[in-house]
Parts: structure tokens; sequence; C-alpha cells
């Protein structure tokens, strides 16, 4: 959600659906015609290396992309399949790579929510999972998979799934980050998928790599990165604020909250945005700030602790 001017927004990303792209010696892309409110002009995948490969994050359930994506490799082997995440515009498509490849599948594992669900919850914002998904090999955080002439060190990013992966390359200074940082948006944080204190701190650990270019899951390339993910911790320190602005004139449920803080939010993404106003909740919740009668959920009303 593209909501607020604070960050330098960069919404320029001509690729076309199924075309093969190298953006850098030993990366190519490719997109995903699965474009919508939440996955900006699609899914991109990525292709590291030349000759024996890796793909990262083949795509949705999606039998052309797949066609694409072995088209760009034709005449090479894939040696490795990457997942940074288990939603279902990332992870699905990985059976299709897999079956016609052979390769082995990297990641952390299995989908999971990064909290227990309260039984007080009616709803769940996890249509969105790929439950199916299992990893041959599961990749903790540290963790490096090599093949010919790269080398991708995992590096531990939940907040936006308790599962997420970025996977750096060290030696040359970039970092595919799957959905934590895209330059075109703010990421989504819906509990109890997402976290918003694993968001947090994953910035943070983000921001104090060396890595100053990145590679989203949707959207262009990411440069200074650095500098970018700090602009994106001041963004999320500014949302809590107005929560707590808002809360600071008197009880409130989240859609009040919701309408008070998105001013003109493209009515498609409004109960995405009661989630990340929950995911805030929640922290404030737990750090004592903000509280509330019985579980902090979406259907929940919300005051200052010390109301």
């Amino acid at each position: 959600m593209a909501d607020n001017d604070d960050v330098p927004f960069n919404k320029n990303f001509p690729l076309k659906a199924g075309v093969v792209e190298e953006v850098r010696p030993g990366v190519r892309r490719v997109l995903c015609d699965n474009a919508s409110p939440f996955t900006f002009t699609g899914t991109v995948s990525y292709i590291v290396g030349h000759g024996k490969v890796a793909i990262i994050d083949p795509g949705p359930d999606n039998a052309a992309h797949a066609a694409a994506l072995l088209d760009a490799v034709r005449g090479e082997t894939v040696t490795h399949i990457l997942v940074t995440h288990t939603h279902n515009d990332h992870s699905p498509n990985t059976g299709r790579i897999k079956a016609a490849t052979g390769a082995p599948v990297y990641a952390e594992g299995p989908h999971r929510a990064s909290r227990p669900r309260y039984e007080s919850e009616k709803h769940s914002p996890e249509s969105g999972a790929d439950r199916n998904f299992m990893p041959d090999i599961g990749v903790g955080h540290g963790d490096v998979i090599e093949g010919e002439g790269w080398r991708l060190e995992a590096v531990a990013t939940p907040g936006h799934t308790a599962n997420h992966l970025a996977f750096a390359w060290p030696e040359r200074k970039l970092s595919f980050v799957g959905d934590h940082v895209m330059g075109w948006s703010t990421s989504i944080v819906a509990p109890p998928d997402g976290s918003m204190l694993d968001y947090m701190n994953s910035l943070e650990r983000l921001a104090a790599r060396d890595e100053d270019l990145y590679f989203s899951g949707h959207g262009p390339e990411i440069l200074e990165a650095p500098r970018y993910v700090r602009f994106l911790i001041r963004h999320r320190q500014a949302r809590e604020a107005s929560i707590l602005h808002r809360l600071a004139k008197g009880e409130a449920d989240i859609p009040t909250m919701v309408r008070a803080i998105y001013i003109g939010i493209d009515p498609r993404l409004m109960r995405a945005a009661g989630y990340s106003v929950l995911a805030h909740l929640e922290d404030l919740v737990v750090r004592g700030v903000v509280a509330t009668d019985g579980d902090p959920v979406i259907e929940g009303r919300y005051r200052l602790a010390n109301n």
C-alpha cells in the first residue's frame, strides 16, 4: 500500500510479462502476468547464474509463467530452486519447475503463522497462504547455498510471513528480498500470518548489512537499499505515531483508525490496511502502550493504556 509520501517509491517498471531481462551480470528476471493491487504489475521470478542456474520464486500457479521461465533457461541446467516465502503469488509454481528440471527446492520451511490464531478471531487473512508447499532442503539464517559462479547467503527476514527469507549475494553486494522490501509500495503485515515486531527487527537486520542493491518480489530494483530501508523504518514509526494520535482522542475500532490514517486509500486495500493497523496494535498492546478488552483482534476496540 503506497499511502505516504515519506518513502521514495518507484513505480517505473516497464518489464512485460513473459520477457526475460538481464538486469545485472548473472541476474535475469521474468515477470508473471498476475497484476493486482497487491502484486503491482505481477510477481518477479529471478534466474541467478549462467549455465548452471538457480531460480528464485517460481511464482503463482501459472503454467504460462512456468513455460516462460523454462524457455529463459533453455540449454542450461537448473540446479537449485529457492523460495523466499509461501504466499500464493510466490511458491505454487515450484512444483512445475521441479518436475521439469529435477532441481531440489530450498526454503525456510512450510507455511506457518507468526503466532497461534486466537479463538476469538472470526476471520483469517491467510487465504493467500500456500499450504501445500514443502521444501526439499530447509534453510536457516546464515546458511550458504552455492552454485556455479554464484554464492547466496540466507538472511532470515520474518514479518511479512514467519518463514520469509532473503537471499544475499555478498560478493556482489546485492540481495533478493522477496516481499519484505518493495520499491513500489510498503509490504503488508497481516496478523496472524505476519508480525510487526518481527518485520521491524528484520528491517533493522537488512539495514545493518552491506548489500546496497535489492531485487524484490514485485516492482523495480532498489538502489541505495540500506538508506531506503531506513525510510521504511521511519514510515512504520510514523504509522505507529498516527495510531497513537488517533487513540489520544478516545477509544476506537480499527475501521475508524483506517479512515483517519489512510486518507484517499484505494477501497480494495481497506481490509489490508486494517490488518496492517492491527499488526501495529498487537505490538503496542504487548509493549503496554495500548489496551483492549480480550485478545488484540481485527474486530476489537482499542484505547491508550493509561486512559
